[in-house]
């Protein structure tokens, strides 16, 4: 299987340096992406596959069911050095419907190390727990947590004080919600946007 991949990855270089020539050249002299990604690491959302976006146009953090933690430290590294270094001013928290992540969130198993991850999520559930009851399936409702977890994550980054820091210094930053549809392959925009003032 690794040889699988290695012999891919050969085929797809030779087709993009034939297609393209330099381009791993121009690639390999800079970054600067316009977005930063926060998604969820699971394997059939890949940032810049379903945003069109080719590499280094878009700089990615993923983990599991894009949960936003105060104190998870690879993902305040990797905003800071958005926000500082790449000056990133477009910033996307993407969650994605039929998430794996949301669904062991609401279920009364236990998923180990998981368990602890995705208790901002179970958290969320119970404060929307009226809401989330009208929904007419488990799945719909499923669905709307995951959303609800893009609206709170937007908080949170603008919340850190990466991202406050950044609006005292007048940059024009802005963290957006997006939510990705399995079935459709479309991006949605859950109009939760928050920018500087």
């Amino acid at each position: 299987m690794l040889e699988d991949l290695l012999d891919r990855n050969s085929r797809w270089s030779s087709e993009k340096s034939a297609q393209e020539p330099g381009y791993f050249a121009r690639l390999a002299t800079r970054q600067s992406p316009d977005f930063f990604w926060i998604g969820c690491s699971d394997s059939r959302v890949p940032a810049n596959v379903v945003a069109g976006l080719d590499p280094g146009e878009v700089f990615v953090h993923r983990n599991v069911a894009n949960v936003i933690h105060s104190s998870d430290m690879n993902l305040l590294s990797a905003l800071e050095f958005a926000v500082d270094a790449l000056k990133i001013r477009e910033i996307i928290v993407c969650g994605h419907y039929g998430c794996g992540g949301v669904k062991a969130a609401t279920e009364d198993l236990p998923h180990g190390l998981a368990d602890h991850w995705l208790e901002p999520i179970r958290r969320l559930a119970r404060s929307y727990a009226v809401d989330l009851a009208t929904a007419e399936t488990e799945e719909t409702r499923r669905d709307r947590l995951a959303e609800l977890n893009v609206v709170e994550g937007v908080r949170r980054v603008a919340e850190t004080p990466i991202v406050q820091r950044a609006w005292k210094l007048g940059a024009d930053l802005r963290v957006h919600g997006l939510i990705y549809g399995l079935a459709d392959g479309r991006l949605r925009d859950l109009n939760c946007s928050i920018g500087r003032g």
